[in-house]
Parts: structure tokens; C-alpha cells; sequence
């Protein structure tokens, strides 16, 4: 499966003039410095379940253990994580992008949020929840910062969907 997300989709041609190449260094270096905690995180929730408190699972201990900008970086890569390899293995990934989602101060920068934005629209509807994060974040916004005016009106419509992809059955 080819990644919608990286370098290329941050700074392509479309709707978001491509992000400066040390802005997008940047994001990517600390999601870097994320990545190995989340994936392991993410893992160790896929393997037990979903019925605990999200405080007891290993993302919501790793969410506790983060400050803001830790926790940025961690929203960031899970939401370039999901937009990725969206299927049924996700289901962790996206409750910790929702859980995320719902944290209010976390201090988004406009860049950022275009940086999410930008991976969204590069996904297509292959995510339903491909916009959840990045709604969430430019809400935080101030309104002149605000880069939901900047979409095309029918990317944020609701309820589109595709079936989920699956991963090809030897690497299960």
C-alpha cells in the first residue's frame, strides 16, 4: 500500500501552499522522536482489547507521560499513522487521535494543522476520521489563523467513506 503522507504530500501542488521545506523537517523530526513509544503503544492496545478506560491502556499512559508539544507530535504521527495504513488494525491509532482530538490547549500552529489537513485531503475519503484531529486543532485556532476556509466545501462533507483496506494476508 503506497503512503498518501510524507514529504510529498506536504509539499505538492493543491489546495495548501507546500509547507517550507525546515517547517516540514521539523514536524517530521519530532514525530520521529515520538514514533517509537506511540507504535509501541498502539500495539500493546491492539493485543488486549478495547474495553478498558482509555487512562488505563498503553496510549492513555503514554498521552499522561507527554507535555504539549509532546502531545502534538504524538497527535500528528498517529494521524499520519492512520491516514497511512487505515484498516482494522487502526482502531487503537484512531482512538488515541480521538482522545487527542478532545484536549483542548495543546497550542497548534497553523502549520501544523495544514500539515494534517494536507495529508486528509491527500488520503481521500479512505479514513472516516481522517478530519477528526485537524478539525479539532483549527478550532483551537484564532480565527485569523484558521485554515478550514482554505478547503474545497465538499472535503469536509460528512460521511464519506471507503471500505477499509486490507493487508494482504501474509503479513497478518
Amino acid at each position: 500500500m503506497a503512503s498518501v503522507a510524507g514529504w510529498a504530500a506536504a509539499s505538492t501542488p493543491g489546495t495548501f501552499p507546500p509547507l517550507p521545506r525546515a517547517v516540514a523537517q521539523s514536524l517530521y523530526r519530532r514525530m520521529r522522536a515520538v514514533a517509537p513509544a506511540a507504535r509501541g503503544a498502539i500495539d500493546r492496545d491492539r493485543a488486549t482489547g478495547f474495553e478498558r478506560a482509555f487512562a488505563d491502556t498503553a496510549c492513555g499512559r503514554l498521552v499522561g507521560s507527554l507535555d504539549e508539544a509532546g502531545l502534538r507530535a504524538l497527535g500528528m504521527w498517529t494521524h499520519h499513522w492512520c491516514m497511512r495504513f487505515y484498516d482494522d488494525d487502526t482502531r487503537a491509532g484512531r482512538r488515541l487521535v480521538r482522545e487527542i482530538a478532545a484536549r483542548q490547549g495543546l497550542g497548534w500552529t497553523a502549520d501544523e494543522v495544514r500539515w494534517m489537513l494536507r495529508e486528509s485531503l491527500s488520503a481521500g475519503p479512505a479514513a472516516a476520521d481522517r478530519f477528526t484531529l485537524p478539525r479539532a486543532a483549527a478550532a483551537q485556532l484564532p480565527e485569523a489563523d484558521c485554515p478550514l476556509d482554505e478547503l474545497p466545501p465538499a472535503a469536509l462533507q460528512p460521511g464519506s467513506h471507503v471500505p477499509h483496506q486490507r493487508r494482504p494476508e501474509s503479513s497478518r
